[in-house]
């Protein structure tokens, strides 16, 4: 089941995404006076198919991996002389390069958009307090000290975990001073700190910026308190009941529920017997984990119940509520700082700065839609948005193939006052087409090692 979610909000996300982008290339052909002869959404076999008033055809196919806008063309073959005026190649250059520039562009329109939707509702997040730091870590030589509450990094404001973790990441693979302004606890007045980075995370697979850095932020520690009992399991077996916090396993201390699992997934069909307190009162019982299969296919125990989770501090909620200007200065905001982050990842990883293991592909891709759909439609249009501004940045690279390299060779018709040769855009095409491959094919190495 959780399979054909992710498969569905995979095909959501690569439709809306691929549909927006060949709409914007489709708009602007169809105000330029260009005869549009197909619209498609996906390659291969049709699925469904329809004409309009102007006899453009739009087509759904059977492989949404991305679409396309096929216009009247004299460059794929003789054009009907009453089709003429409304080919392509016949209209002002720039009138071409606003036609490949749109998809680019509807992208980056859709994330402003849907920033705009999310921030509407309000941002809520968790202040970035400092709980412990990993020893010899960036964060220790720093200075830091637990209890600190990281309110910006170079500058930037940190309000929120989310935004911390976002500003650690433009440093990936830097190397130089890194600056932290923090504040003391009661205390008003922010103090200044500074760490030292040396290629950081450079090699990382899956970087973890804020636990890269020698950071443990504050959580509510979770304690081995039941929330609710599955009937007829083992806990209820035992006679436990809402509230029950479980304080010691065979003489053994539990002080959260993650030592109560461990503890638990490794005696199934074993007696334990265990200490719990109940409304200030403590007695023993014993349970026997049932024994069920893991995901890695090991065996291990289960008594049926689940952890009541903790609330957090009230102090430490970010709220933010935006009116509808705000909002939208802020989702124009957030889409130029996530086009910024994304075009430095791409410079650093062309340098060498960053891994090329850090490319992700489409297992990832299908991963994170599954998860962010989990996580509720705020997290899901957030992911949507940044894919967006993914696919407007990568459309836009100069690289023959894509709509940047078709813009580069506009501009240098512009500079020349006559197109790019035919043989230089085809020996172009080729080498765009073995650089797209090959990056295809990287990024999905990259996804299957992860696996």
């Amino acid at each position: 089941m959780e399979l054909l979610q992710t498969i569905f909000y995979t095909l959501v996300a690569l439709g809306v995404l691929v549909t927006i982008h060949e709409f914007g290339h489709f708009w602007v052909a169809r105000r330029c006076g260009i005869k549009v002869v197909r619209f498609s959404v996906g390659f291969g076999t049709p699925l469904l198919r329809w004409k309009d008033k102007k006899n453009t055809e739009f087509v759904i196919a059977a492989l949404p991996l991305g679409g396309y806008v096929k216009m009247v063309d004299e460059r794929e073959g003789n054009v009907a002389e009453e089709d003429l005026p409304f080919a392509f190649t016949q209209k002002s250059v720039w009138q071409r390069m606003a036609v490949v520039a749109a998809g680019p562009v509807a992208n980056f329109l859709l994330a402003i958009v849907l920033y705009w939707g999310i921030f509407l509702q309000g941002v809520i997040g968790i202040v970035p307090v400092i709980e412990s730091f990993e020893p010899d870590s960036v964060a220790e030589q720093a200075g830091l000290q637990s209890g600190q509450t990281i309110v910006a990094v170079d500058g930037n404001p940190t309000p929120t975990w989310q935004v911390l973790n976002e500003q650690l990441v433009g440093r990936l693979g830097e190397s130089g001073p890194i600056h932290f302004s923090v504040k003391m606890p009661g205390d008003s007045s922010v103090y200044e700190y500074q760490g030292q980075l040396q290629n950081w995370l450079a090699d990382a697979d899956q970087p973890d910026p804020i636990g890269g850095i020698g950071l443990v932020l504050y959580t509510p520690k979770i304690l081995a308190v039941v929330d609710e009992v599955v009937a007829g399991d083992p806990a209820d077996l035992a006679g436990m009941l809402t509230g029950d916090i479980v304080s010691s396993a065979d003489g053994v201390p539990m002080p959260d529920w993650t030592t109560w699992v461990e503890y638990v997934r490794a005696r199934p069909g074993q007696l334990i017997t265990i200490e719990v307190a109940r409304n200030d009162q403590f007695f023993e019982t014993a349970v026997t984990p049932k024994q069920v299969v893991g995901d890695d296919g090991t065996k291990i125990g289960q008594v049926g119940m689940t952890v009541k989770i903790p609330e957090w501090p009230e102090d430490m909620i970010h709220k933010v509520e935006y009116s509808l200007m705000g909002a939208g200065f802020h989702a124009l905001e957030q889409t130029w700082n996530t086009s910024i982050l994304i075009l430095g990842s791409v410079k650093k990883m062309l340098v060498g700065l960053i891994s090329a293991k850090h490319l992700s592909g489409p297992i990832t891709i299908a991963k994170v839609a599954g998860a962010s759909a989990q996580y509720g439609l705020t997290a899901y249009l957030s992911f949507l948005a940044f894919l967006s501004v993914s696919l407007g940045i990568l459309n836009l690279l100069p690289v023959p193939v894509l709509d940047g390299g078709h813009l580069l060779y506009y501009i240098v018709e512009l500079v020349k006052g006559s197109p790019v040769s035919e043989k230089i855009q085809i020996a172009g095409f080729k080498v765009g087409t073995f650089f797209i491959i090959g990056l295809m094919l990287l990024a999905l190495y990259n996804d299957v090692m992860r696996l």
